[in-house]
């Protein structure tokens, strides 16, 4: 076979090329310590890295998720253990307020400041997260949840609950609405009353006071009127028990209606109560703890020159001591649900870390280059290098022409 001069220098520049392209090769794997620089150097690894590199990159999301969760909450567990030691301190005043040496002036004092702790509460409600939202304000995290109105502290947030994802299956509520912190309270012998919708006559219904605190039941009543040959009267159902407590009593616009222990006057307005015009005594089931305090303050601003002043203002305390101590139950409870979920973050922290570790090996073990063979096939194709080179230069020196 004969080979011609061109042929031979196209093969051993090829074949230098090729070594040369090895050694530039081996040299970027040293550099950056990966062994697959592009798919074509192993297209089964450089797949099992783009779905560890994708793995990897989701767990480090769910971290941040976590995170920015578990500062939400710890904002809110510090909001809330203000207002755990508020509730304590409205409590202990309350107590002082039952202290049968104190008179009028000295309750008006307790509610001067239970007015300012009332305010301090509101704040407490209203407090925002390091970004700016609203902590309790449900899914309006821009709109202040409570604002004053004349009947009192409002809530204007919903019900929403903001989740945020934290692992593959896992969401975490990252906040509590206002609501169910601070508004929907167990109460405990609080009672409204109330004109039902259907009634056709003119009159309307005081609130309940209290007659007897000896005969009270924490039952709901209707107030039922009837109008026959121009004379009307009125029963008083006891609508928990199912019974009549009286029947046919004569009505009088102004004159109080009592049963149970408790009292209420049902005054004309531009008619009398028409017949089948039902009062409604209700049970309130809920009390927001603004309502709590702010009933409290009106209680110890209520002068106490009589008896059944007296009366009224004790039954008055003894509520509001129940009522606070459900609202610092549920508190409480707000902040062990806290807790909880402040637990399970740092367990799904601690997991997360522990993934994000496996991910790194098996990225080491599938992309990373292996030095000793890196260096060992450096040294080998250099020493073809020099081989080649050197080879090169006796071939192509060879010719007729060195013979003549």
């Amino acid at each position: 076979m004969r080979l011609s001069t061109n042929t031979i220098f196209a093969a051993n520049v090829s074949r230098l090329n090729e070594i040369q392209t090895g050694i530039v090769r081996t040299q970027q794997q040293i550099s950056t310590g990966r062994r697959i620089l592009t798919p074509a150097d192993d297209p089964i690894g450089a797949a099992q890295v783009l779905d560890l590199t994708q793995g990897q990159a989701i767990n480090t999301q769910f971290a941040t998720n976590r995170q920015s969760t578990a500062n939400s909450l710890s904002a809110e567990e510090q909001v809330l253990q203000g207002t755990t030691s508020l509730l304590q301190d409205v409590k202990t005043l309350a107590i002082s307020a039952g202290d049968g040496a104190l008179g009028d002036t000295e309750r008006q004092y307790l509610a001067t400041d239970l007015k300012n702790r009332l305010a301090e509460l509101q704040g407490q409600a209203n407090s925002t997260d390091g970004t700016g939202n609203y902590l309790f304000a449900g899914f309006k995290v821009t709109a202040e949840p409570f604002t004053p109105t004349p009947s009192g502290i409002a809530y204007n947030g919903d019900q929403g609950q903001r989740f945020a994802q934290v692992g593959t299956s896992r969401q975490i509520a990252l906040s509590d609405t206002g609501d169910a912190v601070f508004e929907k309270i167990r109460s405990q012998g609080v009672y409204t009353t109330a004109a039902a919708p259907s009634n056709t006559g003119g009159a309307s219904v005081s609130a309940l006071g209290l007659a007897d605190a000896k005969l009270l039941k924490n039952d709901d009543y209707d107030i039922q009127f009837a109008v026959a040959a121009g004379v009307t009267t009125y029963s008083v159902i006891d609508k928990t028990a199912g019974t009549t407590l009286s029947s046919g009593n004569a009505y009088a616009s102004n004159v109080p209606i009592v049963f149970d222990g408790r009292t209420l006057t049902v005054t004309n307005g531009a008619t009398a109560p028409a017949n089948g015009d039902v009062f409604t005594v209700r049970e309130d089931k809920h009390r927001s703890i603004f309502k709590t305090i702010d009933d409290l303050i009106t209680a110890l601003q209520t002068p106490t020159g009589t008896p059944q002043a007296k009366a009224q203002l004790d039954q008055s305390l003894s509520i509001a001591n129940g009522n606070i101590d459900n609202a610092l139950d549920n508190v409480l409870t707000v902040r062990a649900s806290i807790g909880s979920r402040l637990k399970e973050l740092d367990a799904m922290n601690s997991a997360g870390d522990d993934r994000d570790f496996q991910y790194a090996q098996a990225l080491q073990q599938v992309q990373d280059v292996d030095y000793n063979k890196a260096i060992s096939d450096f040294t080998q194709q250099n020493t073809a290098l020099e081989a080649a080179q050197k080879t090169f230069v006796k071939v192509s020196s060879m010719s007729l022409f060195s013979l003549l």
